[in-house]
């Protein structure tokens, strides 16, 4: 398993390279990176399999770290280190697609079991094969808006910012909202909106719970989604369900 450190610490990083390196030999550390703009140009060239990430950072955080690499269509398990003030915040990243956090300090049996669990999750490979199709329904849409159908696909559960997304692709928001609007035929957030609709449906028709459901494509506030659910689907919640279960 190759992995990647980006901890601004230097006693920190090496504590936990330390730690990793000693529960298996399977287990590699391929680079480290004291700030987040150097770790995403060393997760673009080194292509690691677990990226673990502090969450406060020079030039980039942790947080906008992992979007810029899942923008790229970088494919990596993430794991936020943090301290335990930033406990929430750990949390919150769960819906970005972290697999898991580490609170500080760290024990040997925290990070023994935490590569465990990345290991089995690793092996599962249904979400990947889930990734892809956006980029397959736009096959001539410009390598910006590419990349930004793959940071939906996998960030849809998130509070997605355009305007961070924007400059983490090196671009201005405008340019950016004209390429979406021009390539894909309508705006980046309605796009946004009716994707994470999408994906509701088809979790409530492999039983997905309801009252879960909100949080988990990006709504904080369930009656919010209520709403946006029945404007898009036509019907509620209740409904859908009801018809599809006939």
């Amino acid at each position: 398993m190759r992995i990647l450190i980006a901890e601004d610490e230097r006693r920190a990083m090496r504590g936990l390279k330390n730690l990793i390196t000693s529960i298996s030999e399977e287990y590699e550390v391929v680079a480290e990176a004291s700030n987040g703009r150097q770790a995403l140009e060393l997760i673009q060239i080194v292509k690691p399999d677990v990226v673990f990430t502090d969450l406060k950072m020079p030039y980039m955080d942790g947080m906008s770290l992992i979007k810029a690499a899942q923008a790229a269509g970088i494919s990596a398990q993430y794991v936020i280190v943090t301290a335990y003030e930033e406990f929430e915040a750990a949390r919150e990243a769960i819906v970005l697609g972290v697999k898991d956090y580490l609170v500080k300090p760290i024990t040997y049996d925290e990070v023994a079991e935490l590569m465990k669990r990345l290991e089995k999750k690793g092996g599962d490979r249904g979400r990947k094969e889930e990734l892809g199709k956006l980029k397959e329904r736009y096959p001539d849409a410009h390598p910006l808006v590419i990349k930004c159908l793959n940071f939906i696909e996998r960030g849809y559960g998130s509070k997605i910012n355009q305007k961070e997304l924007a400059e983490s692709l090196g671009v201005s928001q405008e340019y950016l909202c004209y390429l979406f609007n021009k390539n894909i035929g309508e705006t980046f957030s309605k796009f946004v909106k009716n994707y994470r609709i999408e994906t509701a449906k088809k979790l409530l028709l492999n039983g997905y719970p309801k009252e879960e459901l909100p949080y988990h494509v990006g709504f904080s506030d369930p009656k919010y989604f209520n709403k946006v659910f029945r404007e898009i689907a036509g019907m509620s919640v209740s409904d859908f369900l009801e018809e599809n279960n006939r």
